[in-house]
């Protein structure tokens, strides 16, 4: 549906009534004190064009509930259902175009056969002819010179067949680079540029497997800001959004390949470290908690001083068999320990409970 209104939207964009619908969404954003950024005049054509759509209602929700639609926000309406459509229209005309490759390469062998079995006639047809003992040397002459030709014309062929099958291949290795290009945006937190929630399911999904294929340590850690409502609430959702990008900041740093770094949701984070045990990385996170409480921000609009930013950390060590779910619900169990024992400290997951358990 997202794909066909998307279509819909085009369409509208370009014909009459675009005027009457560019005017309606920005006369919309400036009653709702929305900022008219290309993002969110691409999410109010939407809303307009089909309110009782996915992305309709959710944006409906919001301005029911009185909820500000932030950068955040936005970019979390696009990164659910915006990408979706992108992504199938990326993928369909990708699919096209290595389509109509592929029938050209088809197309190319098909005339190189056609060539060859020419070739391969012309020369049977010579062979008969010189296996004749009384043959004349205009005759000889004749079938030279026709072999001579032939050649030259396959020569011709395979030259060209080489060329269109070079193109086809570069197009081929360009459609095959841009589609991967597609998964990353469509597998990449906007806001952050950290992986999303769908890459975070897809990398522990493949990281509980290697745990329990190898039998070594896998861990993870669920990272929350602290008083985060307190920034939004104190300073507006903008300035919010510079907490989470400072934060997403440090954690892109620790979560360097061949670990992962990912939003989780919100002002939440979590980091999969593959091949190395709690303790360790408890330690590591702990320095990097200490880290991010001693710096003060400020507030870019104003050079305010926001004050300090710190984290609540919680790790869980992966139990053979436990599936992703189990993993996830033990890391958030110890991050609320953390929260409940005071905030800006880390918390570990106790593995003998839990294996008891």
């Amino acid at each position: 549906m997202s794909g066909e209104m998307s279509g819909e939207i085009e369409l509208s964009m370009r014909g009459p009534e675009a005027y009457r619908l560019a005017r309606a969404a920005i006369d919309g954003m400036e009653d709702h004190k929305i900022w008219p950024t290309p993002l969110n005049f691409e999410l109010w054509l939407h809303y307009l064009g089909n309110p009782e759509g996915p992305l309709g209602q959710a944006i409906g929700q919001l301005l029911k509930d009185g909820d500000p639609i932030t950068e955040a926000v936005a970019e979390g309406l696009a990164a659910e259902f915006l990408p979706k459509a992108r992504l199938n229209e990326e993928i369909r005309d990708a699919g096209d175009k290595l389509n109509q490759q592929l029938q050209n390469i088809s197309a190319a062998i098909k005339t190189a056969q056609k060539s060859t079995d020419a070739y391969g006639r012309a020369l049977a047809g010579a062979s008969e002819e010189l296996a004749d003992d009384t043959l004349q040397a205009t005759t000889v002459t004749r079938l030279v010179n026709s072999l001579a030709t032939a050649t030259k014309k396959v020569q011709r062929e395979n030259a060209s067949l080489e060329k269109r099958l070079n193109a086809s291949t570069n197009e081929v290795s360009r459609l095959r680079e841009h589609l991967e290009q597609v998964r990353r945006e469509a597998m990449t937190d906007a806001l952050t540029t950290l992986a999303n929630r769908k890459a975070l399911d897809e990398g522990l999904m493949r990281a509980c497997a290697e745990a329990d294929a190898t039998g070594k340590p896998m861990s993870m850690a669920v990272v929350d800001i602290d008083h985060f409502k307190r920034f939004n609430d104190t300073w507006g959702h903008q300035t919010g959004d510079q907490v989470i990008r400072y934060v997403a900041s440090v954690m892109g740093r620790v979560g360097e390949h061949p670990r992962l770094a990912a939003r989780y949701g919100g002002e939440e984070f979590a980091v999969l470290f593959p091949r190395e045990e709690m303790a360790e990385v408890a330690r590591e996170l702990d320095a990097i908690r200490r880290e991010i409480g001693s710096r003060t921000l400020k507030r870019r609009s104003t050079n305010e001083d926001l004050g300090a930013v710190t984290v609540s950390v919680g790790v869980a060590q992966y139990l053979k068999g436990e599936g992703p779910a189990g993993l996830i619900e033990r890391a958030d169990a110890a991050l609320y320990a953390s929260k409940r024992a005071g905030r800006d400290r880390v918390s570990c997951a106790d593995l003998q409970r839990s294996e008891a358990a």
